[in-house]
């Protein structure tokens, strides 16, 4: 292969060429004319010593050959409604794009874009002397048993790397280029027209053509109730050059982190969405697999990363959208399938998608909970049981009183807080904040489980107020057990965000914490036990999910 300095010369003459007005003639490939192309990158020699075998993965828009300890992607010379990949200057360009992009999350994968070149003798090779007539995105080739879909259909993927998921959502959102041109209600207007297009030319044989009417009735319904937020969040910068693209098959675990990978660079109306539109593909995808806890722990992780609480209101129209986007595709790769079986399954999973879309556009209405006790009684592990089957789809929002502290005071989850961090006026702000934000994310619609001691009479009061003014129901939880088992637990506890230690329980108990209105339950037996009594109880309060 050629130098890089001669290389980023290749490129930026090429690049240039590609703007000008009146470009010089250069090399335009056909589908025909990439038969050559296809040729040399399926040609094992084509990588040079220790590459035996080359394995092709065919996609409607590109080619991929895995050669050795790389990968090399080849655009195929289409046009489409959606994207152009018909002349080499917009190859180029989107090679380009792929790779600068994709570096944003997966910058040791991305290792660059590489010109095809065709010799005097017409010989052919990667980044060699002579014309340019295609180009290639090199990328280092990965284990693909840990893409996060494959994992998912072998129940190996755990539940834990979901925090660390959500965090790489959340960092990719923060610094994505802001885009003021997109998104709003014309964004999601184009997203749910699209929809209803594509069950009116590929639904009817596979899709209930009277749920596909409701689903769009019921979008453009939710679009006209929540307009007003999504125009006003495109200045706020929550419209941004996001993923675009972010299903489980676009993650892969590398070095034990969860990557992201293959984001959308070829399509300024699908790739600059609000952020939330961006997770939600996500979300939506683990739900349809029935993986509803990583769906709700992935949520909360990214909403106590970002803080986005008053953009939660979008989350059904986001989440429907996503489903009926599903429902669409699978319903017209159906009807294009020669192979009954094939088209059989396709069919099915449009099905699904579409009732999926069905109940998630419709969601349970908001309900506030608040689970209490002295450390050790196993507050934050009960919230963490109830959470998934509580409200809309994820689930509960659960706001955590140690991680509310530790943000107020600059400081990370695991850091060890002084006495200064629990002083009586750190403690009024804290529960002050877990007010203000169950407040914002209930009148959002959504379901919160706020854990906090609560012993002091006040600040149970005040979070009963929130459900008041905000007109959602209430509930109040009070976990006891004996001094013991609290301090054991408290002792005991590992890489946990709390500072509780058997001192501070012990001036917990001599506190009064006055008389309590909320029900109380022993937590001495297991969690799973312990869960179904609480779940039970609020159930018979009419608390649950759709």
């Amino acid at each position: 292969m050629q130098s890089a300095s001669r290389y980023r010369e290749r490129h930026k003459t090429a690049m240039s060429q590609s703007k000008r007005s009146t470009p010089r003639p250069v090399a335009v490939a056909t589908i025909d004319d990439q038969r050559r192309v296809i040729a040399l990158l399926s040609t094992p020699s084509t990588y040079g010593p220790g590459v035996d075998e080359v394995r092709r993965i065919d996609t409607h828009s590109a080619i991929v050959f895995l050669a050795g300890d790389r990968a090399y992607k080849l655009k195929r010379a289409v046009r489409y409604d959606y994207l152009d990949f018909s002349t080499l200057e917009s190859r180029l360009r989107a090679c380009a794009d792929e790779v600068r992009l994709n570096r944003r999350t997966a910058p040791d994968l991305y290792l660059g874009h590489r010109p095809i070149t065709c010799g005097p003798d017409g010989s052919m090779q990667i980044d060699g002397e002579g014309t340019v007539v295609d180009w290639i995105v090199e990328m280092a080739r990965f284990d693909e048993s840990a893409v996060f879909d494959q994992m998912a259909e072998r129940g190996k993927l755990d539940v834990s790397l979901m925090p660390a998921l959500a965090r790489a959502v959340a960092r990719l959102h923060a610094v994505a280029e802001w885009r003021f041109d997109h998104g709003g209600r014309r964004g999601m207007a184009w997203v749910i027209d699209g929809n209803a297009d594509g069950f009116a030319e590929y639904g009817p044989g596979v899709l209930d053509p009277t749920a596909c009417q409701r689903l769009t009735a019921l979008s453009h319904e939710m679009l006209e109730r929540q307009a007003d937020l999504l125009v006003a969040r495109r200045p706020q910068g929550f419209v941004r050059r996001c993923h675009g693209d972010l299903h489980l098959r676009n993650v892969c675990l590398i070095e034990h982190r969860p990557t992201l990978f293959d984001c959308i660079e070829f399509s300024d109306e699908v790739a600059c969405i609000d952020v939330l539109y961006d997770l939600a593909f996500l979300l939506m995808d683990l739900l349809h697999r029935n993986l509803g806890v990583h769906a709700h722990v992935a949520y909360n992780e990214y909403v106590a990363a970002t803080g986005d609480l008053e953009g939660l209101a979008l989350l059904p129209l986001f989440l429907s959208a996503r489903a009926a986007v599903r429902a669409k595709t699978s319903a017209t790769a159906a009807r294009l399938q020669s192979d009954p079986a094939d088209q059989a399954t396709l069919a099915k999973s449009a099905r699904e998608y579409l009732d999926l879309g069905l109940s998630l556009i419709d969601p349970a209405p908001a309900q506030l909970v608040a689970v209490g006790g002295l450390s050790g009684a196993g507050k934050s592990t009960l919230a963490g049981h109830l959470a998934p089957t509580l409200g809309a789809p994820p689930g509960a929002l659960v706001l955590r009183s140690d991680l509310v502290r530790k943000s107020l005071l600059g400081a990370r989850p695991m850091d060890r807080l002084g006495s200064e961090g629990y002083a009586e006026g750190v403690t009024r702000s804290v529960y002050r904040e877990l007010a203000a934000r169950a407040a914002t994310a209930t009148a959002a619609g959504r379901a919160v489980i706020v854990d906090a001691v609560f012993a002091d009479p006040r600040d149970r009061e005040v979070i009963a107020d929130v459900a008041r003014t905000v007109g959602v129901p209430f509930s109040g939880v009070w976990l006891d057990a004996p001094v013991a088992t609290r301090a054991a637990r408290v002792t005991e506890r590992r890489h946990d965000v709390s500072d509780a230690t058997p001192a501070v329980l012990r001036e917990q108990l001599e506190r009064d914490v006055g008389e309590l209105d909320w029900q109380r339950l022993d937590a001495t037996p297991d969690d799973a036990t312990l869960a179904r009594a609480a779940g039970a109880w609020l159930a018979g309060r009419g608390f649950g999910s759709v």
